[in-house]
């Protein structure tokens, strides 16, 4: 049986405005974009202020998952995929911190200078790599945010090595591997001012 195609029904903006419980994309991605700016770079008004101030509450009351999902989709060189990105690290760390550290001490013998960058202590097990990442992630209010995003790529690198070292199946260390590339590029835009 063969479907005819038939050309959709062209409809105006008026016509989402009335689905009940629709958000609108491009709204949404401006409000996630601003949170992250607020996160990352502070309040400069009384607005901002009053905002973050929103944000940091919806973070306490309904955890930092609800607001890290605006920023999954965000470009990896934008402040929103900026934290998306380190917020995935610190929640993979969080729920598999044997994991992280064998991964992590499998591949530093492979990639010395970016272990010595990420700053995992001497040997590195679950607790050390899982307060790696809280200092690496406090740094975003006391630190330039720039070396944040240069420890933590070296950490994701660190990672991939040692997920290839390990022979771990399913493109596990290029996502690990294309996760410290984001970073690492965010992190030279960042110190060219152009990360926005």
């Amino acid at each position: 049986m063969t479907r005819e195609h038939h050309r959709p029904v062209p409809v105006s903006e008026a016509f989402f405005a009335d689905v009940p419980g629709g958000t609108d994309p491009v709204a949404a991605a401006a409000a996630a974009e601003r949170a992250a700016a607020l996160l990352l770079r502070g309040a400069r008004t009384a607005d901002d202020r009053e905002v973050l101030d929103r944000v940091v509450a919806l973070a306490d009351t309904e955890g930092l998952e609800v607001i890290a999902e605006l920023w999954a989709g965000a470009p990896p060189t934008s402040l929103g995929g900026c934290l998306w990105r380190l917020y995935a690290l610190r929640a993979w760390v969080n729920a598999d911190p044997v994991a992280a550290a064998r991964e992590y001490d499998a591949g530093r013998p492979h990639a010395e200078v970016a272990g010595v960058v990420a700053g995992v202590a001497d040997p590195p097990g679950p607790d050390e790599v899982r307060h790696l990442l809280d200092r690496v992630l406090r740094g975003l209010g006391e630190g330039e945010l720039a070396d944040v995003l240069f420890r933590a790529a070296a950490f994701a690198r660190v990672v991939a090595t040692g997920r290839g070292v390990l022979g771990q199946p399913g493109g596990a260390a290029a996502k690990m591997r294309a996760t410290a590339d984001h970073l690492d590029r965010a992190g030279h835009a960042e110190l060219r001012r152009e990360l926005a």
